[in-house]
């Protein structure tokens, strides 16, 4: 780790941005449909769709959906039949999670408060390891890729979904203005927050781009590592095996 880490457009300390990305989702947790919806236009959930099919979880597997806290990915996975453990850092996000699976009727998750950096479960207990959304706001981001391939048993697969750097000029261009300019904006008139939205796209371009992650990926011990660019690399999915 270096002496400092990107907080947005900040340099803080590590603890800082750990302390503050906590506040963050705790203001947002309650409207995290509504944050998905502003930053993406909606599309966050044709994006979870494609992403979970690629994870192609199966009946029996064990699978950890890392800063899932809402529960968005994990509803998905467990169609498949899959034990579903759902962590977070964020008990906010936890409970919002656990509301959301009550009232959708959906049973059998496993929900656990837990950092990515240091993982409270076994080595090689994991089939599957799922981070959507959720690994630009980890403080030590190589170090949790370590602790993702640490869980995992040989064989088992990571996926992260997670936004990029569109390499399509107009386009990118076009998101910069809207994202830079609108979403925050969105944020105070919707959520009455518009700090938290503000970061939000401001980690974004802070994210390392689509080779640099891969090869994150790979240095911390996966092989077979991929990307799939999605809208060119506005939102990308990552992957790696662990053999």
């Amino acid at each position: 780790m270096t002496d400092t880490v990107s907080f947005g457009y900040e340099d803080v300390a590590p603890e800082e941005k750990t302390q503050r990305v906590g506040a963050v989702f705790k203001n947002v947790a309650s409207r995290y449909d509504l944050m998905n919806d502003a930053m993406s236009g909606g599309m966050h959930r044709l994006w979870k769709d494609r992403f979970v099919a690629r994870v192609k979880p199966r009946a029996g597997e064990q699978v950890l959906d890392m800063a899932g806290g809402t529960g968005d990915i994990a509803f998905r996975l467990a169609k498949s039949g899959a034990s579903v453990t759902v962590a977070d850092i964020n008990p906010a996000m936890l409970e919002v999670g656990m509301e959301r699976a009550q009232e959708r009727g959906i049973d059998g998750l496993v929900w656990t408060e837990a950092n990515a950096e240091t993982l409270q479960f076994p080595d090689r207990f994991f089939d599957a390891y799922t981070i959507a959304f959720g690994i630009r706001n980890v403080t030590d981001i190589p170090k949790a890729l370590r602790e993702a391939h640490r869980t995992l048993r040989r064989g088992g697969r990571f996926f992260c979904l997670e936004f990029s750097t569109t390499t399509w000029p107009l386009f990118g261009d076009v998101y910069d203005a809207y994202s830079h300019k609108l979403v925050p904006k969105l944020g105070k008139l919707l959520a009455n927050d518009e700090d938290s939205y503000r970061y939000l796209i401001e980690s974004i371009r802070r994210f390392p781009d689509m080779p640099t992650f891969e090869r994150m990926i790979g240095e911390a011990g996966f092989v077979q590592t991929k990307v799939e660019p999605l809208l060119g690399g506005l939102v990308a999915i990552h992957s790696g095996w662990k053999i």
